[in-house]
């Protein structure tokens, strides 16, 4: 399989996530503790450093924590986004005025402590299926504003992305089905609906409703709760109602994918993947994610 070209994160999401998270820090006054103690001739070298092992996310947003707040600092990317790195790594080499590195350090550790536990995390999960054609993929749980980072902290690690938002794709849920009037009416409605470049997916909680919504053709089904068990049915009911013969299954031209959701976790995760679906979906990747141990060191010249 072709391996994916990484990620990019835009220069100017960053910019504007950055100063927002700034602002938050520095409110009205600034940093008072660093301009109090610390002279404004004072210089300084600082490292950051890995203190455990974990692939790393947000580069990019710590870079423009130092620009922002002082564009004289040198910033010397030492790994970039996407890597793995062990316990004790360097990371980051900041030279400059020490108020500027000591004032923008919070910032710039927070997003990449946080976005590198995310890819840390997901690599975790892609790492238990990496045997299977499977991918992980996160879900709109994400924190309020970060979600567009989060996201491609999760593809970093090795995950997959489902919609950004309720406006690129249709997701067909539980309560959009009860008030429509049932599972292929939902579908019908949604695709006389969308543009010809929306995908269209749909909930369904058991096989009946499968069968029932493959009869409307939707680009993909969110099996959800559904154990490994039923899972194999489902993959089994999706290839007969296509038509296709095992061997061909797998790359025919127009079968509906199939999404796995519900009771995913490090433990599940394998026994779901192997039992033929195309996605595991789960918002642990990033509402758990714990964060990266990253340090700042810092030598005062």
């Amino acid at each position: 399989m072709t391996q994916p070209f990484r990620p990019v994160l835009s220069p100017l999401m960053a910019e504007d996530i950055v100063k927002t998270a700034l602002l938050e820090d520095l409110g009205r006054a600034g940093d008072i503790t660093t301009y109090a103690t610390i002279g404004p001739e004072k210089t300084a070298k600082a490292a950051l450093n890995s203190r455990e092992d974990g692939v790393i996310a947000g580069m990019e947003l710590a870079r423009t924590a130092f620009r922002l707040v002082d564009p004289s600092v040198v910033f010397h990317a030492l790994v970039a986004d996407g890597d793995r790195a062990t316990a004790g790594t360097p990371l980051i080499r900041v030279e400059g005025a020490a108020r500027s590195i000591l004032s923008a350090e919070r910032v710039a550790l927070n997003f990449l402590m946080h976005l590198s536990g995310v890819a840390s995390y997901t690599a975790r999960f892609a790492d238990e299926i990496a045997h299977t054609s499977v991918r992980v993929t996160c879900t709109r749980k994400t924190l309020p504003g970060l979600r567009a980072v989060e996201k491609y902290a999760v593809r970093l690690g090795g995950g997959s992305n489902h919609r950004f938002g309720l406006d690129d794709a249709i997701l067909i849920k539980d309560n959009h089905i009860a008030v429509a009037g049932g599972v292929a009416q939902a579908i019908l409605a949604a695709r006389a609906y969308a543009g010809h470049l929306v995908r269209i997916e749909v909930e369904v909680d058991n096989l009946d409703q499968m069968k029932e919504a493959l009869t409307a053709r939707p680009d993909a089904i969110l099996l959800d709760n559904m154990g490994p068990d039923l899972l194999r049915e489902a993959v089994e009911i999706n290839r007969t109602h296509g038509g296709f013969s095992p061997a061909d299954y797998a790359a025919a031209p127009g079968r509906v994918i199939l999404e796995a959701s519900g009771n995913v976790n490090l433990q599940t995760i394998r026994a779901i993947a192997e039992t033929g679906v195309d996605f595991i979906s789960t918002s642990k990747i990033t509402m758990a994610a714990p964060t990266l141990d990253i340090g700042l060191d810092v030598e005062i010249l």
